[in-house]
């Protein structure tokens, strides 16, 4: 009774570039899901303008609620996905290099990125999203950035390296570029 047209609405400027100045992988995601449109509520779609500067990165990271198809608007994305196959131990990466106007997609769950190789032009697409809250676990933060902090030794046993590397790892600043 108390629905109207501003809940299926929301004046999100995704034509207008983003800033990827202040992000340390050189991304900035503007996801518009349920939390700023409650109309999408049961639907099951959202959608992400992601920015890409040039060697910026939107790093590996999953999406537990839902599967990912993406579209470069401009520039160059060289993007993938890898598979769990725990019955073959076989981690298998698919990846291509996307050009303006191709697509690609994302298997719910699976890990996957995108990455701008051009050093001096940036990037932009956007992302359809098969949930209207799709969750979003970015590994170098779940891993490293945890708190409080997974065991140095769990973690060195787990990469096989030093602890001195887990504990570095640990200490940097892991960031959130989803705006």
């Amino acid at each position: 009774m108390d629905v109207n047209a501003d809940d299926f609405f929301k004046a999100a400027m995704l034509d207008k570039p983003r800033d990827t100045e202040k992000s340390k992988v050189g991304s900035n995601v503007t996801l518009i899901n349920v939390m700023q449109i409650p109309g999408l509520n049961t639907l099951g779609i959202s959608i992400a303008r992601i920015d890409y500067a040039p060697l910026g990165e939107n790093p590996p990271h999953t999406h537990p609620r839902a599967t990912e198809i993406l579209t470069v608007l401009e520039g160059t994305l060289y993007v993938g996905f890898v598979t769990s196959n725990q019955a073959n131990r076989e981690n298998k990466l698919f990846s291509k290099v996307l050009n303006k106007g191709d697509v690609f997609v994302f298997p719910q769950g699976l890990i996957h990125f995108q990455f701008n190789p051009n050093p001096h032009v940036p990037a932009v697409a956007i992302a359809a999203l098969s949930s209207q809250n799709p969750g979003a676990i970015t590994i170098a933060n779940a891993v490293f950035g945890s708190k409080p902090a997974i065991s140095d030794d769990v973690l060195a046993k787990a990469f096989q390296v030093e602890k001195g590397t887990i504990d570095w790892l640990q200490a940097q600043f892991w960031e959130n570029n989803h705006y």
